[in-house]
């Protein structure tokens, strides 16, 4: 993964709201990406470097496939493989319990090109086993990490908990630095933002953001956060069937170069199960879906204003399905609008809110949320 630090130019000609305006979705994110790369090939050349060694070391080799689409931060030159991995409730399994999915699930999803992986303190085991299992497949030091901070303290400005957690989340995962800082679901962000700005400072994180799932709750002061500019990242939830932000958030997100990490893209698993048993539309080979995963995906990714959607699972199988999404073509605005009308037209789909997460499942971490029965090899986020 290139880390350059070089601040991208705010003098260009065009704003991405402009291109957003000004060209088909789809094509607007071929846009930002090709304008990312050629700004910047030798970003291009060591994401290349990165996907083409030894398949022995368990990474990916380009030149048995077509390369990966890849997006810029915005505010560096750096680019990242636009599919990444959550971790809640997928990698949540205790040390006295079988690994060996979750190291294949590793292990794929590096082979395939993925790079970033989404954790948390709040996440059970997750950091543990993200960081034992990244040590064991020699990719510790190569993988972009987007972990949270949840800290109140003893007292007003009592940084101390915060600290902690930075320290212990570190050790976990056997780092000195963190890529990326986000204060979870806003919690004391008053006080962690002009935190996290100190420890980007120091050069303990690399940039800082926010996040939050519930769009009700978190739409307008997220939109404020964006829209203050002191963001590098935020983590919202976007889907096909939750398209909320697309009116403030990742307009905002564009505006302000802010890079957008998205998570629940198949809504806690309640988007296959309103496909379950339903064909995939025939239109969906035009824009390369093999599968439902890389169909709802694909509505994600291929928005201009998204950096990297984070879908999480436990089964390898599934790790190349969602992997094969970031494959070209993506969809333009026109098929966008076609998704969404499809699936406006499947049974069940306006109700999927009130389904319960995961339906059928549950994990048998330290986590646990009522009302789900145990499984394996389950779709995450």
């Amino acid at each position: 993964m290139q880390k350059n630090h070089t601040h991208s130019s705010n003098s260009q000609s065009f704003s991405r709201r402009a291109v957003i305006k000004a060209m088909g979705l789809g094509a607007a994110t071929t846009a930002f990406t090709s304008l990312a790369l050629g700004s910047d090939r030798s970003a291009q050349s060591q994401v290349e470097r990165n996907q083409t060694v030894q398949n022995s070391t368990g990474q990916f080799n380009s030149t048995q496939a077509s390369p990966v689409i890849t997006k810029s931060i915005p505010r560096t030159n750096e680019v990242v493989p636009v599919i990444g991995m959550g971790t809640f409730l997928t990698f949540d399994v205790l040390s006295d319990q079988p690994r060996n999915h979750l190291q294949e699930v590793m292990s794929q999803f590096w082979q395939g090109g993925g790079r970033m992986i989404d954790v948390s303190p709040l996440y059970g085991m997750s950091e543990i086993n993200v960081g034992e299992l990244a040590a064991a497949l020699n990719i510790t030091d190569d993988l972009f990490i987007a972990n949270k901070i949840w800290a109140t303290g003893d007292y007003l400005g009592d940084d101390s908990h915060a600290l902690r957690q930075l320290e212990q989340s570190m050790q976990r995962l056997s780092r000195d630095r963190i890529e990326a800082m986000q204060v979870h679901s806003l919690v004391n962000v008053e006080m962690l933002i002009p935190l996290l700005r100190e420890w980007k400072q120091d050069g303990r994180i690399r940039y800082l953001g926010v996040t939050h799932h519930d769009l009700p709750l978190y739409a307008a002061p997220i939109a404020q956060w964006i829209e203050n500019g002191e963001l590098d990242f935020v983590q919202v939830r976007y889907s096909i069937f939750e398209r909320g932000v697309e009116e403030r958030i990742l307009p905002a997100a564009a505006d302000q170069g802010t890079a957008v990490l998205v998570n629940m893209p198949f809504e806690k698993a309640r988007l296959f199960e309103v496909v379950q048993g339903q064909p995939l539309p025939d239109f969906a080979s035009e824009i390369g879906c093999e599968n439902w995963a890389q169909f709802f995906l694909k509505y994600v990714i291929s928005h201009p204003a998204v950096t990297c959607a984070i879908p999480a699972t436990t089964n390898p199988v599934h790790v190349a399905e969602n992997l094969g999404a970031m494959r070209e073509p993506l969809p333009d605005q026109e098929m966008r609008t076609r998704m969404v009308q499809h699936m406006e037209s499947l049974p069940g789909f306006g109700n999927l809110a009130q389904m319960p997460w995961y339906p059928g499942k549950q994990f048998s971490g330290l986590v646990r949320l009522p009302g789900l029965a145990a499984t394996q090899n389950a779709r995450g986020n």
